[in-house]
């Protein structure tokens, strides 16, 4: 077996049937494994989707607090530009094209830990990038983490469901989920640490990157604007957390095959463009899937790719030594033959 075909922790509904076709759960069998995979009292290995959850709980009450009590129309664009923009650009710049595919590299660590903490910390990073390589190798495939064919929820608690990875890896199988994560800048568990907490990131490592993380923040929206404006940001970030985990249910046309000509040129997945996630966070998710390791995915004119400047703009600055940007082989292998045809 392949190491993406093991690498991820299986639910227990599986993730393929005996003739090898897609499992779909039940929503009662879902949200079974999701309250099953919370529980740290039954083992502590689930302490990572666990974390996870908590942080996004812990951003209801700041959302609660903004929505009752500092709700203005200044508050109100301001959360709507951190939670769209700020805050999917960030996940598209820091944990898709840098930390999962390596579009491009940092000078120093000094700019990656400054592009780590631009927004509120909100998603582990283990917790997206081993999964989005099985997502990518296994993509609307039975085994890919989050696969829109098996419904909406079989996607929206799939970070407690199905990306976390296993717990029994081989030492030198551990070895290749650390390489994946090396050039990240996080410092994770050994492999005995790995058998314990069954996880690469460490738990107090974890912890106190949170709190340092929410704390500045806090702490730099209070000074801008008081309690108001960093109960907002805040809110705002938890706004974005639970809505992204709606997207690869949208951004795969739903299970269904949703491509149109002249805007979805790959057809080996279900994966669509739409001009929302585009927009507001660079994510034009049919063309990254052609080229997932390019560190630009908005390749026509009219696809704005607020990820793509943020890199191009770090890289004239010096922060960033090299970028892949695919763009000519995308026009070469799909504008030009038409343009000459």
């Amino acid at each position: 077996m392949h190491f993406l075909d093991y690498v991820l922790q299986p639910p227990v509904y599986g993730w393929k049937d005996d003739s090898g076709k897609l499992v779909k759960p039940s929503n009662r069998e879902i949200f079974r494994e999701f309250f099953t995979r919370l529980n740290i009292f039954r083992s502590v290995k689930n302490w990572l989707p666990f974390f996870s959850w908590l942080k996004l709980c812990c951003l209801i009450p700041f959302f609660l607090i903004f929505l009752f009590h500092f709700l203005t129309w200044w508050t109100f664009f301001a959360a709507f530009f951190y939670s769209m923009i700020m805050m999917g650009t960030h996940g598209t710049i820091w944990h898709h094209r840098y930390c999962t595919h390596g579009a491009y590299k940092f000078r120093n660590g000094f700019w990656r830990f400054v592009t780590q903490n631009l927004t509120v910390s909100v998603i582990p990073e283990e917790i997206y990038v081993i999964s989005h390589h099985v997502h990518h190798a296994k993509s609307d495939q039975p085994g890919d983490p989050y696969n829109a064919e098996a419904g909406f929820f079989y996607c929206f608690l799939a970070d407690v469901n199905h990306q976390p990875i296993a717990k029994d890896l081989s030492e030198s199988d551990y070895n290749r989920v650390v390489k994946l994560m090396k050039h990240v800048g996080l410092k994770g568990n050994n492999y005995k640490q790995y058998k314990y907490w069954g996880s690469f990131a460490n738990p107090l490592r974890s912890c106190t990157a949170w709190a340092l993380n929410w704390s500045f923040w806090y702490l730099i929206f209070y000074f801008l604007g008081g309690h108001a404006l960093a109960c907002c940001m805040f809110g705002a970030a938890g706004f974005w957390a639970l809505g992204v985990r709606t997207f690869n249910y949208d951004g795969h046309g739903k299970g269904k095959i949703s491509h149109r000509p002249g805007i979805d040129f790959n057809r080996k997945d279900k994966s669509i463009n739409q001009l929302w996630p585009g927009f507001v966070a660079g994510e034009w998710h049919n063309n990254h899937h052609l080229f997932p390791k390019s560190a630009r995915s908005g390749f026509k004119k009219y696809q704005v790719d607020l990820a793509w400047y943020y890199i191009k703009m770090m890289y004239l600055l010096g922060a960033v030594s090299s970028y892949k940007d695919h763009k000519k082989e995308f026009e070469n292998r799909f504008i030009v033959p038409h343009k000459t045809g």
